[in-house]
């Protein structure tokens, strides 16, 4: 019964994950439309007077909101963590709970002791034992650790379809860690010419791309800004 209520609580979370990205989506593209401020852009004209091409309380309101749900993007990713964790745990303790002879309690504990060491962060041998299903182990290894919140129209990363709130799971040989921004440009910058194998997470589905980081009329080798998670 904990089980149960646990996955339907989690379910809910998605829902409401799927919700927020979409919010953020949506006005991520209003801030990035062409002649906009962007996410980041300055308010200000190049003589120091407030842009008179924009309306600056629009965009302040639009900031504001984003800071908001990015907040709340991350506060539900991480219960939706804490909650698989809890499936999984709940999913292992019968294992050797339910063993009666000790000669067999020994074995099995040993296999459980074998399947932790291979499965890491990932869950990736759990699979084959049958304890997350599938959405579960989808959360835990498919967790994005970028965004793309600035694109250039006619850019390498546009061409190739990445997409403004695209969230960036795995970029070539870069997944989640320390330094992250610093790896994708030498990523980049490494991989210049070559087709870079791109996973990313767009409206709660998780697509796969190629993006190639090539030179071009713009700036950078792919013409977009990742914001870290």
């Amino acid at each position: 019964m904990v089980a149960t209520n646990l996955r339907a609580e989690t379910m809910k979370l998605m829902d409401k994950r799927s919700g927020i990205e979409a919010e953020m989506n949506v006005i991520i593209e209003r801030l990035c439309q062409p002649g906009g401020p962007g996410i980041s852009g300055n308010l200000l004209d190049s003589e120091g007077f407030p842009r008179t091409d924009i309306d600056i309380p629009t965009v302040r309101t639009d900031r504001h909101r984003l800071a908001e749900l990015r907040n709340d993007h991350k506060d539900i990713t991480e219960k939706i963590d804490q909650n698989i964790q809890l499936l999984h745990s709940a999913k292992l303790a019968p294992t050797s709970a339910s063993v009666k002879d000790s000669g067999q309690r020994n074995a099995a504990d040993s296999k459980d002791q074998d399947a932790n060491i291979g499965m890491s962060s990932s869950f990736s041998n759990s699979i084959a034992r049958g304890a997350p299903i599938a959405m579960d182990v989808d959360l835990v290894v498919n967790r994005p650790f970028a965004m793309v919140d600035e694109i250039t129209d006619a850019s390498p990363a546009a061409e190739d379809g990445l997409q403004l709130g695209d969230q960036i799971v795995k970029f070539g040989d870069v997944e989640r860690g320390e330094n992250l921004l610093q790896r994708l440009a030498v990523e980049a910058q490494q991989k210049q010419g070559q087709a870079v194998s791109l996973l990313v997470m767009r409206q709660g589905a998780l697509i796969n791309l190629k993006v190639t980081p090539r030179a071009w009329s713009g700036r950078g080798l792919l013409g977009c800004h990742f914001r870290v998670l």
